[in-house]
C-alpha cells in the first residue's frame, strides 16, 4: 500500500461520524486559510526586495512552495489540487488583507473558530484529532478532503 492511502486510511480512522466529517469539511479548509494567513503577516522585508511590487512576497508563498513539495512525495496528482487550493487561499488572504482589519488578527479569530469546530466535532465522534498521534496528519486533513474531491470527479490520486 502506497504511502498515501496509508496516511488517509489512518486519517479516516478518526473521521467516521458524519457530523465530524461535515464540520471537516468547513473548519480544515477554514484551519488551512487561516495559517496561510496568520503567515503572511510575518514581516518579509527580504521577500519583498526580492519581489519588488509582488502581491505575494510574503512567507505564505514560502510556506505553501514547500508544502507543495511535501504533496509531491506523497502524489503528483494530487498535488495538483493542493497547489490550486493553496492558491486560492493566497487570493483570499489579499482580499481579507485589503479588508481594513488587520490580516494577523483576522486569520487568528478564524484559525481559533475553526479550532473549536474541529475539537467539537471529534467530541461528537468520541475520537481525539490524529495529529494528537501525528504531526504529519496536520497536513493530511486538506489531502483527505482533496482525495474525496478527486474521487468524486474519477480523477486518480
Amino acid at each position: 500500500m502506497r504511502k498515501l492511502d496509508q496516511l488517509l486510511l489512518e486519517y479516516g480512522e478518526s473521521h467516521q461520524n458524519a457530523t465530524n466529517k461535515a464540520i471537516h469539511w468547513v473548519c480544515v479548509p477554514l484551519i488551512f486559510l487561516s495559517v496561510v494567513g496568520l503567515v503572511a503577516s510575518i514581516p518579509a522585508g527580504v521577500l519583498q526586495q526580492l519581489l519588488k511590487g509582488s502581491a505575494f512576497a510574503h512567507w505564505a508563498t514560502v510556506l505553501l512552495g514547500v508544502l507543495f513539495f511535501y504533496y509531491v512525495t506523497l502524489s503528483v496528482s494530487l498535488s495538483v489540487g493542493m497547489l490550486i487550493f493553496s492558491a486560492l487561499c493566497l487570493y483570499v488572504v489579499q482580499l481579507l488583507a485589503g479588508t481594513g482589519y488587520p490580516l494577523w488578527a483576522t486569520s487568528l479569530a478564524i484559525f481559533v473558530a475553526a479550532w473549536v469546530g474541529q475539537f467539537y466535532g471529534h467530541k461528537v465522534e468520541g475520537k481525539k484529532p490524529s495529529f494528537l498521534k501525528d504531526v504529519q496528519f496536520l497536513l493530511i486533513g486538506p489531502a483527505w478532503l482533496m482525495h474525496f474531491i478527486y474521487r468524486k470527479l474519477g480523477i486518480p490520486y
